[in-house]
C-alpha cells in the first residue's frame, strides 16, 4: 500500500493514458488514496448508525429501519461506484487524484445530508453530494472510453447509465409522496442494473479479483471499527452517568466477543476464489450491502442495550436484545449466501441458518438470562459456529494432505 509499489519517474505525471489494469497483476494492493476515500465514508456510516440508534432507543423501529436502509444504500452505492472503477482504471496521476478529491468532497456532502434523509426523508443534500461525486466519476469513465479502445464500449455504457440514473435521482426530488418512494425503488433498481448491463454486453472492465476482495475486506474493518467505537462510547457514557455496574461490564464483554466473532466469521475464508466469474462476483458484491449495514447496525444495537441496562430507554429487555440479535442474524444469513454463491456447500449454509435462528430465539429468554446474558449468549453462538467451521476446515485440510 505504499507508493513504491510501482516505480515512477521523478515527479508525478499530470495525466497518464487511462487503460485497463492487468487483471492478473500480482500483489495488487489498495493505494493510500483509496484508503483516504474509505475514511471519508466513516463520517457517513457514523451518521447513519447514530440515527438508527436514536430511533431504536425511542421505540420508532419502522421509521428507523426504513430510514437506515435508504441512507445506507446511498452510502454503500457511492462507495461501490468508486471502488470498482478504481480496480479497473486507477492511474494515480494528478488528474485522477484531483477527480478523486472531488468525489471525497461529494461523499462528505452526502454524509452531511444523512440526518435530514433519515428524519424527514429529505434527500436534497444527499442528491447534491451524488451529483458532485458522479460528475467526477463521469469524467473518469469518459477518460477511460477515450484512452482504452478495448474497454470503450463498457466505459461508455457506464457513462450513459450513471448519467441517466443521476438525472432521475434529481427529478425524483420534485415528486410527491407516494410517487417519490415508488421512484426511489425504481431508480435504485436501475442504478444496480447499470454494472450488469455494462459488464455483460460485450467485453467488460478489467477489475482485479484480489484487489476487489481486499477493498471489501478493508471497508468491513472500517464498519466494524465504527461499531466498536459506538459501543465503547455507550459503555463509557453509562459508566460516567451511573457508575460501574456488573450488567454494563457483562454487556461490554459480550459485545467484544460478538464483534470479534463477526470479524472472524467474515475473514475465515479466502474470498478471491468467490470472484472467479461475473455472476458470482455480482451476487458477492451486492450481498455486501446487507453485510455492511448489519455490522454497523450491531454497533447501534449495542448502544441501545447499554442504555436500556441503565434504564434510559423506553424499551423492554427483550426489545433491546432484538436490536442486536436481528442484525447479527442478518449478517449470518447474508454471509452464508455470499459463501454459497462462491464455493461453500449446502451443509455449511444450513448450519449457519440454524445458528441465525437460534440468535433470534435467545432474546425471548431475557427474563431468565438477563439482557446482559443474552448479549453474551449471542456472542457464544457465534463462537460455536466459528469453532465448528475451524474444526471442519482443519479436517478437510488433513484429508487433502493425506490424499496428496
Amino acid at each position: 500500500m505504499s507508493e513504491t509499489t510501482a516505480p515512477r519517474q521523478a515527479g508525478r505525471p499530470w495525466r497518464l493514458p487511462m487503460v485497463g489494469r492487468d487483471q492478473a497483476e500480482p500483489h495488487r494492493a489498495s493505494t493510500p488514496l483509496e484508503l483516504l476515500f474509505d475514511l471519508s465514508f466513516v463520517v457517513a456510516v457514523a451518521q447513519g448508525a447514530g440515527q438508527l440508534h436514536h430511533s431504536l432507543a425511542e421505540g420508532q423501529v419502522a421509521h428507523g429501519v426504513i430510514g437506515y436502509a435508504v441512507a445506507f444504500f446511498a452510502i454503500w452505492w457511492a462507495w461501490v461506484n468508486f471502488t470498482w472503477f478504481a480496480s479497473a482504471y486507477d492511474t494515480d496521476d494528478v488528474l485522477y487524484r484531483l477527480l478523486t478529491l472531488v468525489q471525497i468532497a461529494g461523499a462528505l456532502v452526502l454524509a452531511a445530508g444523512i440526518p435530514a434523509a433519515f428524519e424527514r426523508f429529505d434527500f436534497t443534500v444527499p442528491v447534491i453530494g451524488y451529483v458532485i461525486m458522479r460528475l467526477a466519476l463521469l469524467a473518469q469513465w469518459l477518460r477511460a472510453a477515450r484512452d482504452d479502445p478495448a474497454g470503450r464500449p463498457a466505459a461508455l455504457r457506464y457513462a450513459v447509465g450513471v448519467s441517466v440514473c443521476q438525472v432521475a435521482w434529481i427529478l425524483r426530488l420534485f415528486l410527491p409522496v407516494p410517487w417519490s418512494w415508488i421512484a426511489f425503488v425504481a431508480i435504485a433498481i436501475a442504478d444496480l442494473l447499470v454494472p450488469l448491463w455494462a459488464e455483460t454486453r460485450g467485453s467488460g472492465t478489467s477489475w482485479h479479483p484480489g484487489h476487489i476482495a481486499e477493498r471489501y475486506g478493508l471497508f468491513t474493518l472500517i464498519v466494524l471499527g465504527e461499531s466498536i467505537s459506538a459501543a465503547t462510547l455507550a459503555i463509557q457514557s453509562g459508566i460516567s452517568d451511573h457508575g460501574v455496574s456488573v450488567p454494563l461490564m457483562v454487556i461490554a464483554a459480550g459485545g467484544l466477543i460478538l464483534l470479534f466473532g463477526l470479524w472472524w466469521s467474515y475473514f475465515k475464508h479466502d474470498t478471491v476464489d468467490d470472484l472467479d466469474s461475473l455472476d458470482t462476483a455480482a451476487v458477492w458484491a451486492y450481498v455486501h450491502f446487507g453485510i455492511f449495514a448489519a455490522i454497523a447496525a450491531v454497533g447501534a444495537g449495542l448502544q441501545v442495550v447499554a442504555q436500556t441496562a441503565n434504564h434510559t430507554t423506553h424499551l423492554s429487555p427483550t426489545a433491546a436484545a432484538y436490536t442486536v440479535a436481528v442484525p447479527v442474524a442478518v449478517f449470518l444469513v447474508l454471509a452464508s449466501v455470499m459463501r454459497a454463491a462462491g464455493r461453500q456447500g449446502g451443509r455449511t449454509l444450513r448450519r449457519v441458518l440454524a445458528g441465525a435462528l437460534l440468535v433470534l430465539v435467545v432474546p425471548l429468554a431475557s427474563g431468565v438470562l438477563s439482557l446482559a446474558g443474552v448479549i453474551v449468549a449471542i456472542g457464544l453462538i457465534l463462537a460455536a459456529l466459528i469453532t465448528v467451521s475451524v474444526i471442519q476446515s482443519n479436517r478437510r485440510a488433513a484429508l487433502a494432505t493425506a490424499a496428496g
